[in-house]
């Protein structure tokens, strides 16, 4: 078919389906998309907590527990290990009742079918860490994989010994940075690779020994961006002496306002080869997508960080070695041919509508199915039977779709700006076969997911959405100390500080340093956090641009970058032009490539295309 353009059906704006596309529908057997992409996306994270863990009860053995799911998700929990031996998901069986939307029936069985307290996999000492597999003395690791000896992060693959980082691989000793690949006491930088003993750098590779550089390649011994002797670098780390809070927070200022002179390439990326989005490395053909790492033939994408998954679109969050998923959140781990699906993994195949089924294969509309064949809402089908029920339910929900009625901003708004009921007008949505599930039946507040990272809505824009918003919980926990009472200096901190429980000098709740944290802190030379874990992962994941992207031109203007933003609350001096160090090939005049970018215009970094960033760099 031929490229189309059509009207979203949840938002009402304008998208492209194009030929390839067509092609990639045609050969899953799914109908093409009614939602844009963003509208797709958005309902798909509303299914995700990466973070946020409640206590429970296991509904088999009343042990305590810890759990992704809140207590008003109304969930029947068991421990992990009793859910994969201690019950009979085709217990919970039943027939299909044509005279009801499919949907329906399938979120009523949910609720009946036991649900795992966590998504964890053989994991040694480390039940505080969940949305995570092989992990090994692990405290509150999320969303990683094959880690030992760490803490507080997320997006934490084959590493050892690191602490507060997100979204890092095959790294060691790293410190409080983001999206570094195979460094090695790497602290305080961002988007660095193959480094060594860095300190406050950024785009940096194959570098050692540097402090508050950016966009360097293969140097070593240098100070924003100043080559120094081994010797003359070792006096000026030594004399900056960030043991101290109050030097090292003057520090990374001063680096941070240091990295905006410089120009940043229009996507987050090496050694990739026909892709578009950001943060994509080591991967093929992969366009809108974002967080990716050695994938290939993906499209709108998001999260697929542990290698490699092929031959997906319109998934997010998605397992090692996934083929051809398609508009499902939190799946993988070998599975294949997976749709409509949430929580499915361990080698699932040829799954729709399934919730938390695993090592299982030809489901449709099960909840918690393991090592089954030919199940519909959990009850057993012939072969033959089973395709002759999935023919007939598929024909149901186009026939008798769930409706949900949402709310969108109303063009009477326009005119009545004082008048709230004018705000918003009501629309019914048809949830026909082929489209992802509604909102209102996951069991998070948009609160407890990644939402608010990519998408941050007030209250009553996200209820307006269909969206359940909870306020976060006062602290648990009567602190003992003001995190501003810890001493300066690391090496003025007692192991006493263990005993406390801590007040976090940005949000005031609760939190404590534990005692690897605590040995890690002293043998690395830096004082103790001052603010909760929340607050950490919060400042480290505000490097991350959201999957938002713009079109945008390159800023460079010839023999010099264009003006960048003001950044919010930012000085003047913070403004600065980046003065180019070579010719480019389009001489002193302005550049004219365009290009697709997370950079929004109101940003202050300096964007340049791919041949300006590479003739900077270089």
């Amino acid at each position: 078919m031929n490229s189309e353009t059509r009207t979203c059906r949840n938002c009402q704006a304008q998208f492209l389906i194009e030929t390839d596309d067509f092609s990639f529908y045609e050969k899953i057997k799914v109908p093409p998309p009614t939602w844009c992409p963003e509208c797709r996306f958005r309902r798909r994270i509303i299914w995700r907590n990466e973070r946020k863990l409640f206590r429970g009860k296991s509904a088999l053995s009343g042990q305590n527990l810890f759990t992704l799911f809140p207590p008003e998700a109304g969930y029947i929990l068991y421990k992990n290990d009793e859910w994969r031996g201690g019950y009979a998901p085709l217990a919970y069986g039943q027939d299909v009742d044509f005279s009801r939307p499919f949907l329906t029936q399938l979120f009523e069985l949910d609720k009946k079918v036991p649900k795992p307290a966590g998504s964890a996999a053989r994991m040694v000492n480390s039940e505080y860490s969940d949305n995570a597999s092989d992990l090994k003395n692990c405290y509150l690791l999320f969303n990683s994989n094959f880690t030992e000896d760490s803490a507080y992060g997320n997006g934490v693959d084959r590493c050892r010994a690191c602490f507060d980082n997100s979204h890092i691989q095959d790294c060691e000793r790293c410190y409080h940075s983001f999206w570094l690949t195979k460094c090695y006491e790497t602290h305080f930088s961002s988007r660095c690779e193959d480094c060594t003993n860095m300190w406050f750098s950024k785009d940096c590779r194959g570098c050692s020994n540097c402090f508050g550089c950016v966009n360097l390649r293969a140097q070593k011994y240098c100070v924003f961006n100043k080559q120094y002797s081994k010797e003359e670098y070792q006096q000026k780390l030594k004399a900056l002496n960030l043991s101290s809070w109050k030097n090292l927070q003057e520090a990374g200022a001063k680096a941070k306002e240091f990295w905006l002179r410089f120009p940043n390439k229009f996507m987050q990326g090496v050694h990739n080869v026909n892709v578009s989005g950001e943060f994509i490395t080591h991967s093929k053909n992969v366009r809108d997508s974002y967080l990716i790492r050695a994938s290939e033939n993906l499209r709108y994408v998001q999260y697929s960080q542990v290698p490699s998954s092929k031959d997906c679109y319109d998934s997010s969050l998605i397992g090692c070695n996934a083929e051809q998923l398609y508009e499902s959140a939190v799946c993988g781990w070998g599975a294949s041919n997976i749709k409509f699906c949430w929580e499915c993994w361990d080698s699932a195949a040829n799954m729709e509508y399934c919730l938390y089924c695993n090592t299982s294969s030809d489901l449709f509309g099960c909840a918690g199915v393991q090592k089954k064949q030919y199940c519909i809402l959990n009850k057993q089908y012939e072969k033959n039977e089973y395709e002759k029920m999935r023919t007939k339910i598929i024909e149901h929900m186009n026939k008798m779709p769930y409706i949900v009625k949402s709310q969108i901003p109303s063009s009477k708004s326009q005119t009545s700006p004082n008048d709230q009921n004018s705000k918003y007008e009501t629309r019914e949505i048809a949830y026909t076969y082929g489209e992802f599930f509604p909102p209102e039946f996951s069991p998070f507040a948009y609160t407890h997911t990644i939402s608010p990272d990519h998408f941050p809505l007030s209250k009553d824009e996200a209820q307006a959405l269909g969206f359940r918003w909870i306020n976060a919980n006062p602290t648990e926990y009567q602190t003992t100390k003001n995190a501003a009472d810890i001493p300066d200096a690391i090496e003025n901190l007692l192991d006493d500080v263990l005993k406390e429980i801590l007040k976090c000098a940005t949000c005031g709740r609760a939190y404590r340093i534990i005692e690897p944290e605590l040995q890690f802190l002293k043998q690395l030379g830096v004082p103790a956090p001052r603010s909760c874990v929340d607050c950490r992962h919060n400042d480290r994941i505000s490097q991350r641009n959201r999957a938002v992207f713009y079109d945008r031109k390159c800023m460079c203007e010839g023999t010099h970058s264009a003006s960048p933003a003001r950044p919010a609350g930012g000085r003047e001096s913070q403004i600065a032009y980046h003065k180019n160090t070579a010719a480019h090939f389009h001489g002193n005049f302005p550049c004219s490539n365009t290009f697709q970018t997370s950079y929004s215009p109101e940003q202050p970094e300096i964007i340049y295309c791919e041949q300006c960033y590479q003739t900077e760099v270089a």
